[in-house]
């Protein structure tokens, strides 16, 4: 029987990254909340940890540096990250130098890491103790007993031989694929992407860098613009390997797959792995077998994404990270949905610690949250069949971070997340994003079912792309209110405008859904030229004779008249 029951502001069922960061989160917001984390696992956790999420991406960056204040932190004891970086099939994929590669050959403007999340969730869980958070480790949930009205929730746990109950204003569920809340409300659904993964670390430093002697490859690729910061893809039909560098020596390999293309049933053991990486990246796989004994760990997950039917409620619980949504790893936006889901569960804390009513801010935030979590799941639903087309692939890479800055990282990192009036002034903005990219990721498929692809060769140095660095920079700048909308403007021109360019250069003519516009921004027009140029390279064949030849196509032609 409990033998106590101390009284709390919040309790967090969970002290992985989405937890501890989630308490932190709200000791800013609230400064004089009581709020403890129940932690099943004891600290502190080997680095290297067994979990996925250690590549971030922009906004995860922004919340861990900005918004929680980790950035010594992360700058002293983590990696920096040079951006993300894919090479295409070529015949056996025995020689990385004959693949296609798309990546940049300099760190992004906007800075993003590579996080050891062992040493990270030791941090954080150090980090709490010294703001007056309650961390316990080793403490089992056994029990959460939802209160309705003013009434107080209870949570019941053990950590070691003794039994606790612990009354509570908020529940928070961080407790990863366990989703105590999910299970026990039954908010559980089932997501329409279908994918596996397994994952395993190595202790040990593995570079693409070292894979090749060949000196145009190797290029300026070394030392601190070394490949090997990148979260390197290695791609193919209905896959992706990652290989992403650790701050404790380790690397992280993970190979993620369309169900019907690759049954986890032929990569769900180590043996199993590297006998597929043997059969489908054989370069990759002599590198790891050559480490085999220095492997960490090992793990496998079928059916990864998984979905809510609500995470945030009036009645003062909600659901974050893992127990909630998870969608895809390939653009490494796991922290970025902790990030978003944190920010509005810590605004109804406050709010209601503040005797402020979420009765209408509750839902509205569950339903943001949704939509963006739906907005991100088309970039990846029956996407994984393009994942080895050499032609379509590459540009939809560079539509998708497009995407990504110019809607959720434009609204993230100015800090206008929970501002409900900037929703109801940007509605038709949003809307049109939104329609864009659902049309243009239609069309993506399209484009791969009507156009045979080739294996292309050469390089897209995503540095170059001025409309992709510029886009990247700008997410650093500060608006004001007027500068904000005139930014979400320019966003929807550029957008559109790229749409056609994409659709032009193509040749493949889409159901007509949107009107052209007569103006298109300049700075725009061609801006991916450079990407069609080399997408349509085979070896042996020069860029320049390559266009001339695929301008000759009827397709093209037809689409250029159109346009």
């Amino acid at each position: 029987m409990p033998n106590s029951s101390p009284s709390v502001d919040v309790a967090i069922l969970g002290g992985g990254l989405a937890g501890l960061s989630c308490a932190l989160h709200c000791r800013k917001e609230s400064p004089q909340a009581r709020i403890v984390v129940l932690e099943k696992a004891t600290h502190p956790v080997p680095e290297a940890a067994h979990k996925v999420g250690e590549s971030t991406v922009e906004v995860a960056t922004y919340y861990f540096t900005k918004v929680l204040g980790l950035e010594e932190h992360i700058l002293e004891e983590q990696l920096p990250k040079m951006g993300l970086r894919f090479f295409f099939g070529a015949g056996d994929n025995s020689a990385i130098e004959d693949r296609l590669e798309v990546g940049g050959s300099e760190f992004p403007p906007t800075p993003s890491y590579q996080l050891d999340r062992g040493r990270l969730e030791n941090f954080l869980a150090q980090r709490c103790r010294s703001e007056g958070i309650e961390f316990l480790d080793g403490a089992t949930v056994n029990e959460v007993e939802l209160a309705r009205g003013r009434a107080r929730h209870q949570v019941t746990f053990q950590r070691g031989d003794h039994v606790d109950t612990l009354s509570t204003r908020w529940v928070v569920d961080a407790s990863g694929r366990a989703a105590m809340l999910k299970r026990k409300l039954g908010l559980a659904t089932e997501s329409p992407h279908k994918a596996n993964a397994a994952w395993f670390r190595i202790k040990s430093r593995i570079s693409v860098d070292d894979w090749s002697e060949d000196a145009d490859w190797r290029g300026n690729y070394r030392g601190e613009n070394s490949r090997w910061f990148s979260t390197n893809h290695l791609m193919g039909e209905g896959y992706w390997v990652w290989l992403i560098p650790l701050a404790s020596g380790a690397t992280s390999i993970g190979i993620v797959a369309d169900d019907a293309l690759h049954p986890l049933s032929s990569f769900n053991s180590a043996e199993k792995a590297f006998a597929w990486l043997d059969k489908h990246e054989p370069q990759c796989a002599e590198k790891v077998r050559a480490r085999e004994g220095e492997l960490q760990d090992f793990r496998a997950i079928r059916q990864y994404p998984v979905e809510c039917k609500q995470v945030f409620s009036a009645r003062r619980w909600g659901i974050i990270g893992d127990a909630g949504y998870f969608l895809d790893p390939f653009y490494s936006p796991g922290s970025d949905f902790i990030a978003m889901s944190n920010t509005f569960l810590c605004e109804l804390i406050r709010r209601d610690l503040a005797g402020k009513s979420n009765l209408l801010r509750a839902p509205f935030y569950d339903r943001l949250y949704r939509i963006f979590y739906h907005g991100t799941g088309s970039v990846f639903h029956q996407q994984y069949p393009l994942f080895g087309n050499h032609q379509v692939m590459p540009v939809k890479i560079l539509w998708d971070w497009m995407v990504y800055w110019t809607l959720t990282g434009h609204n993230f990192m100015h800090d206008r997340t929970c501002n409900p009036a900037i929703y109801a002034r940007h509605l038709f903005k949003l809307k049109r994003l939104n329609e864009l990219n659902k049309a243009m990721q239609a069309y993506f498929r399209q484009w791969h079912r009507e156009v045979d692809s080739f294996e292309a060769y050469g390089k897209i140095d995503t540095s170059r792309i001025d409309l992709i660095t510029e886009t990247n920079r700008a997410l650093q700048d500060d608006l004001d209110p007027r500068a904000y909308s005139a930014r979400f403007a320019q966003h929807v021109a550029q957008m559109e405008t790229l749409f056609w360019e994409i659709v032009d250069h193509a040749g493949v003519q889409p159901v007509p859904r949107f009107k052209r516009r007569r103006h298109r921004p300049a700075a725009v027009r061609d801006a991916f030229a450079k990407v069609f140029e080399v997408s349509r390279q085979r070896r042996g064949q020069s860029a320049t004779d390559d266009a001339e030849t695929t301008a000759e196509s009827p397709a093209l032609n037809g689409a250029a008249a159109n346009g």
